[in-house]
């Protein structure tokens, strides 16, 4: 069960409270080309990404905010590093929420200026702590241990709500599991600000993908983490599709197709490698929560397919396509596909 926190409104999804864990993604195109970060965007949206961070590295990049807004449906994220100034032109250019390091923005009085801002617009501010970008003493005290991203994220809300500043999601990630998944467990003993979780730098496609199933697993299983981003060497598609399915694993949310597939062994005689491909793709554009299993042999199949809502159990050269557990026909091998999806599209 998730540790209640606070709800936030970000545009028009809320993080925190009693809301679900909402998937998010980093667009990785040049944010001054309106164009072409519209487009990824919107390929994001279709995938079921709920709330897009954008890269602000200048005042350029900072007023093609307003226009990549008007184009898409998803929350708008500014990214900040550095630059006051950049937090203050993205506020007025309508973004949804502001994720700033206060590690890197600069002395307080430029913090206060950002706050003040964010207050009077009623825009949130995500702390994103990351253990590469400590500041100094806090460094030097700590190292870039668990302890000192929890320090600085602590001072770093202890000066917002000086400001009277409560509108607040916190992160702090680093690059490898434990210390991610031990400064969340002991953050999350100290303030009920929604968190919002990932592993950074996790590394390409695959490592990445296996790191931060790992770190956000653990954490979604024991209630930590209200959104969530995987980072990835890869397309911000990639990252979608990888949060979704971490939070399908965990039956904390559902979306389109969950296919159950076996890994096969030498009892297979039907190519389930490829049959089980071709029924993703042949899914994908399926937007009903189903449950669809894919089994290569009579041992395990039949077990597996009373779970499912649609089933295929192999056979010699054949399968037999089910429903509810129920043996709907038996069909050749060279048929099973198209006649699968019939049912499951009936």
């Amino acid at each position: 069960m998730n540790k209640k926190t606070k709800k936030i409104k970000v545009g028009d999804v809320f993080i925190g409270g009693d809301s679900p864990v909402s998937v998010q993604s980093m667009t990785k195109t040049d944010t001054r080309d309106v164009v072409s970060t519209v487009k990824q965007i919107k390929s994001l949206e279709k995938l079921g990404c709920e709330i897009i961070r954008v890269a602000v590295p200048d005042m350029k990049a900072a007023k093609s905010l307003g226009r990549i807004k008007k184009e898409i449906k998803i929350p708008l994220v500014s990214d900040i590093h550095f630059s006051s100034e950049l937090a203050i032109e993205s506020i007025k250019q309508g973004v949804d929420k502001l994720r700033i390091n206060p590690g890197n923005i600069g002395k307080e009085e430029k913090i206060k200026e950002v706050v003040l801002k964010a207050r009077k617009n009623k825009i949130p501010i995500r702390i994103g702590i990351n253990a590469g970008s400590l500041e100094k003493d806090i460094f030097l005290k700590y190292g870039a241990t668990e302890k000192a991203m929890v320090s600085s994220a602590m001072r770093h809300i202890k000066i917002l709500e000086k400001y009277d500043f409560s509108n607040i999601i916190v992160s702090l990630k680093a690059s490898d599991i434990k210390r991610t998944i031990n400064a969340y467990r002991m953050i999350s003993k100290k303030i009920d600000y929604p968190l919002h979780i990932g592993i950074t730098e996790a590394g390409t496609s695959f490592r990445g993908t296996v790191m931060s199933s790992i770190g956000l697993g653990i954490l979604l299983e024991e209630g930590i983490g209200d959104t969530l981003r995987v980072s990835l060497s890869a397309s911000p598609e990639e990252e979608v599709k990888t949060g979704w399915e971490i939070l399908k694993s965990l039956n904390l949310r559902k979306r389109g197709v969950i296919v159950t597939s076996c890994p096969t062994c030498g009892r297979t005689e039907i190519d389930l490698f490829k049959l089980v491909k071709q029924v993703e793709d042949g899914v994908k554009s399926i937007k009903k929560n189903v449950h669809v299993a894919v089994m290569g042999c009579v041992v395990n199949g039949p077990g597996e397919a009373r779970e499912a809502d649609f089933a295929i159990v192999g056979g010699k050269k054949q399968g037999l396509i089910m429903r509810k557990g129920k043996i709907v026909k038996k069909v050749p091998e060279k048929k099973l596909l198209e006649e699968f999806l019939k049912e499951l599209k009936e």
